[in-house]
C-alpha cells in the first residue's frame, strides 16, 4: 500500500472514530422574543426534547394531542355572527355580559326579555350564542397550542394551521376583526358595550402575542406580510387600549380587571417595541395593584367577596404571575416586591396553598370549587423561588388535559368560566 493510500485509510478511520465519540452537533433552535413566556427557557426545553428527555416527551404528547385536535377545526371569523354589533359593522367584535339575565319572557315587542338583572357568578347560557366570545377563545387557544407544538416538533401542519387561523380572524380583509372592543360584554336594552368587556381579550390574548413571537422564529407558511400585518393590528389595538374611553376606564379598575388590563398593556407594549411603557406598567403595578388589592395575610378581599371567590382569587393571580413574567424581560422583579403591610405575590399564592394542596377546605364562598385552578400560579411562584409553593407542587391536582407547565411555563386560568 502506498503512503498516500495508508494516509487515506488512517484519516477515514479517525473520522469514523470521532463520529462515534462526539455526536454531531445540532443547530440550536431560535429563542423566540416572547412577552410572557421565557424564550430562552423554551429554547432549552426544545434542546432537551431533541435529546430524548422522557418526562418532557410525555408532556409533549399531551400538547400535540391538543394541536392535532385543532387541525380539523376552524378557522373562525368575527363576521359570521347572526347579527352585527350595535352600529352594524360585522367586523366589530361582540360579546354579551355573562352574568346578566332577562326578567321577562321574550315577545315580539320585547325580543330580549328586558330588563336584564345581574346574578353574580351565574352564567347566562344565551351569551354563548349569537356573539363572538366562544370563537375568539378558540382562536386564542388554538394558535397558542399549534405554535408551541410546531416549535417543539417542527411539524409543518401545526404552523400552517396557526397561520390560517390568525389570517382569518385578524388579517384577511373580508373576515378580519377591527382592532377595538367597543361592543364587548354589551347588555341588551342597556349598554351597547362596556369597558369591563376588555377582559375578554386581556384574559387570553397575550397567548396570541407569544404565539406570534414563536411563529416569527421561522415557521413555514408565516410570511413577512403576515408578520407586518399582525404588528400593525397589535399597534392599533394598543393605541385603542391606551386612548379609548373604555380603555382608560378599565385601566382605572381596582380589582382583577385592572390587573389584567396592566398585563395586556405591558405585553402589547413589549411586543410592539415600547419597552419603556412595558417597564413603567409593571413598576406601576406595585403601588397601583398589589398595595390595594392584596392584604397583609395574602388574601385578596375584593375577590373573596365574589360568589366564585376561589376562581377569582386564582384568576387575579394569573394576571399577576403573567405580569411578573413580562417584568423579567424589562428588569423588574415583581415577585420580590413587598407593600407597606408586607403584602406581595408570594403571600397571595401562599394564602391559596392549603386549599390548592388539598390539606384544607377553601373557607370562602365558591359555587364550583376546582382545586386544580391554582395549579399554574403555584408553579409560577415555585419557579420564582417561593419555598412553600415548591413544597406544594407535588400535591397539586393535575388540570384536565394534563400539566403542561414544563412546555409553556406561563400561568393560565385552569377553570375558565368564560364559556
Amino acid at each position: 500500500m502506498s503512503g498516500r493510500s495508508r494516509a487515506a485509510v488512517l484519516l477515514a478511520a479517525a473520522t469514523t472514530l470521532a463520529a462515534v465519540l462526539v455526536p454531531s452537533a445540532q443547530a440550536a433552535p431560535a429563542a423566540p422574543d416572547t412577552a410572557v413566556l421565557d424564550g430562552a427557557r423554551l429554547q432549552r426545553t426544545k434542546l432537551r426534547l431533541d435529546q430524548g428527555d422522557p418526562q418532557l416527551k410525555l408532556a409533549l404528547r399531551e400538547l400535540t394531542d391538543r394541536a392535532d385536535n385543532w387541525l380539523t377545526q376552524g378557522p373562525w371569523t368575527v363576521v359570521d355572527k347572526p347579527r352585527p354589533a350595535p352600529g352594524g359593522d360585522r367586523h366589530d367584535y361582540l360579546s354579551q355580559a355573562p352574568y346578566w339575565w332577562p326578567t321577562q319572557a321574550p315577545t315580539a315587542d320585547n325580543p330580549w326579555g328586558c330588563p336584564y338583572v345581574q346574578r353574580d357568578g351565574q352564567r347566562n347560557p344565551e351569551v354563548d350564542s349569537g356573539t363572538d366570545r366562544q370563537d375568539v377563545e378558540k382562536v386564542f387557544d388554538s394558535t397558542y397550542d399549534l405554535s408551541l407544538a410546531w416549535y417543539y416538533t417542527g411539524k409543518r401542519a401545526y404552523a400552517e394551521k396557526a397561520a390560517q387561523v390568525l389570517r382569518t380572524w385578524f388579517l384577511a380583509p373580508a373576515t378580519r376583526m377591527n382592532p377595538n372592543l367597543d361592543h364587548a360584554q354589551f347588555i341588551p336594552c342597556k349598554y351597547d358595550g362596556r369597558a369591563i368587556g376588555i377582559i375578554d381579550f386581556s384574559q387570553s390574548y397575550t397567548s396570541v402575542v407569544d404565539a406570534l413571537a414563536i411563529l416569527g422564529t421561522g415557521a413555514p407558511g408565516w410570511t413577512k406580510t403576515d408578520r407586518t400585518g399582525m404588528a400593525k393590528w397589535n399597534a392599533d389595538f394598543l393605541d385603542w387600549l391606551k386612548n379609548s374611553t373604555f380603555g382608560k376606564e378599565e385601566g382605572a379598575a381596582a380589582n382583577n380587571h385592572g390587573t389584567f388590563y396592566d398585563m395586556q398593556l405591558a405585553a402589547l407594549a413589549y411586543a410592539t417595541g415600547d419597552r419603556a411603557l412595558a417597564r413603567r406598567t409593571v413598576l406601576g403595578a406595585r403601588t397601583r395593584r398589589i398595595d390595594p388589592q392584596i392584604a397583609a395575610d395574602g388574601s385578596q378581599p375584593q375577590e373573596l367577596a365574589r360568589t366564585r371567590s376561589w376562581h377569582y382569587s386564582t384568576f387575579d393571580l394569573v394576571a399577576y404571575a403573567r405580569l411578573a413574567a413580562i417584568g423579567r424581560h424589562v428588569g423588574v422583579n415583581l415577585w420580590a416586591y413587598q407593600g407597606p403591610d408586607g403584602q406581595g405575590l408570594f403571600k397571595a399564592v401562599d394564602y391559596l396553598l392549603p386549599a390548592a394542596s388539598g390539606s384544607t377546605a377553601w373557607p370562602h364562598p365558591e359555587l364550583e370549587f376546582h382545586r386544580y385552578a391554582a395549579s399554574d400560579v403555584v408553579h409560577a411562584a415555585a419557579d420564582a423561588g417561593d419555598k412553600a409553593a415548591q413544597q406544594a407542587v407535588p400535591q397539586l391536582e393535575t388540570p384536565p388535559g394534563g400539566d403542561l407547565w414544563a412546555l409553556r411555563p406561563a400561568a393560565e386560568q385552569m377553570d375558565s368560566i368564560a364559556g
